[in-house]
């Protein structure tokens, strides 16, 4: 069945953390406003983040934590609301919290808490959410400048069809990343109505994959972890590695592989605090008798010194260091500095934290979120061509580009 034109100043379509941001932010103008969410509840991603601790920001957030074919554009929105305003609110609303390293903030007791303090705004400032709401058809009408979205409304009790209207519309739809969540390419198809550019999509923070002899390396590993430094086209990245029976995953992974191409090489240093060489050299003069395993296994994981062995000193194992020339010692050292993969892929879009690209910056104002060219028309968040290294930046993001846009309507 089909129910009357409903009218709104705004209307969201996306109900994660962007659209609920700036659905109160619009709110606490008096603007009367709409948030629709495709799925059966708001804010899937919020309650899945930070391992359900939700990372919600960063402090340490700079416009050097994002990527971007403009890497200037995200820098107008985050000045104008930075982490700490974040956590001002987090404050307000008596969430506890704690700080972990690289300055990343964490929910204490649940990513609830985040999820419930957004819709505790919206229901004090009045804003409409609608779950179950898929969208097909959106028209812009320039005589009267609005936009007209018809909608199915789709739950247990009721199945019906309605026509929704308003001067602004707020495309928050996130992207392709983590589709049991909700994502999809939804917003980028709203782009491309309204001539907009999408420029090139690929997973981001997201595992790596290997079909090579890597893979049952990394396989025998599964489970362990250990500190090291990632390189790729000339960025690198502090954390710990995890070896998982696909292939490697963890933080440094995660962050680098917003760097990497198809086809693209990994550099991986083991021991990222000593020069391998000149130490194993060091203990050869030392203690000659030690065996390089006992030498790397203060290191290293025991587990892991195990199964390099096998790969790369297979022949030597027995052989105390005294017994190995040098030129033997540096080709080991020089390995584990400088491990080479070559990831056959990512785990792709089901695990990716986010997706890199996005809509073309080049069309929208970095000041409000608006498309330049199509009045009351913004785009914010994750279906942008912004995207945020780990560690609560991509929060950021979205608190900030939903303030932009907010504020401005």
């Amino acid at each position: 069945m089909g129910k009357a034109n409903q009218s709104y100043d705004v209307i969201i379509l996306g109900g994660g953390a962007g659209g609920l941001f700036a659905a109160i932010v619009a709110a606490k103008k008096d603007k009367k406003v709409l948030v629709l969410e495709k799925s059966n509840k708001v804010g899937k991603k919020i309650l899945m983040s930070g391992g359900g601790r939700c990372n919600f920001t960063n402090q340490f957030t700079s416009p050097e934590n994002f990527l971007s074919k403009n890497s200037h554009f995200c820098k107008s929105a985050l000045s104008q609301y930075t982490a700490d305003d974040f956590i001002d609110m987090v404050k307000s609303h008596n969430i506890d919290y704690e700080t972990r390293k690289h300055g990343q903030l964490f929910c204490i007791n649940s990513s609830k808490d985040i999820l419930e303090m957004l819709l505790k705004e919206c229901e004090k400032n009045k804003v409409n959410i609608i779950t179950n709401a898929v969208t097909s058809i959106i028209e812009y009408h320039e005589d009267k400048k609005f936009y007209k979205l018809n909608t199915k409304i789709e739950n247990k009790k009721d199945s019906y069809s309605i026509e929704f209207s308003s001067s602004s519309l707020i495309v928050a739809t996130g992207a392709l990343s983590v589709p049991s969540l909700g994502g999809s390419g939804f917003g980028y198809d709203i782009a491309k109505q309204f001539n907009l550019e999408v420029t090139e999509l690929q997973a981001g923070l997201v595992p790596f994959m290997f079909s090579d002899s890597t893979k049952d390396f990394c396989a025998s590993l599964s489970g362990v972890s250990h500190k090291v430094n990632a390189s790729c086209n000339n960025k690198t990245f502090s954390e710990d590695i995890l070896f998982t029976h696909r292939g490697l995953s963890g933080p440094v992974i995660l962050q680098i592989s917003n760097y990497w191409k198809l086809g693209d090489s990994l550099k991986i240093n083991l021991l990222p605090e000593k020069i391998a060489s000149d130490y194993i050299k060091e203990i050869k003069t030392n203690n000659p008798k030690q065996l390089l395993k006992s030498i790397l296994t203060p290191l290293m994981p025991k587990a892991l010194v195990a199964e390099l062995e096998i790969l790369l000193w297979n022949d030597f194992k027995s052989k105390p260091i005294g017994e190995w020339p040098n030129i033997q010692i540096e080709k080991i050292g020089n390995l584990l500095n400088n491990w080479t993969l070559k990831p056959a892929a990512t785990e792709g879009y089901r695990t990716a934290e986010v997706t890199l690209g996005g809509v073309n910056t080049d069309y929208i104002s970095s000041k409000t979120m608006e498309v330049k060219n199509q009045r009351g028309l913004y785009f914010i968040g994750e279906v942008l061509d912004v995207t945020g290294h780990l560690g609560g930046f991509n929060f950021q993001w979205a608190w900030a580009s939903a303030y932009a846009a907010g504020n401005d309507i």
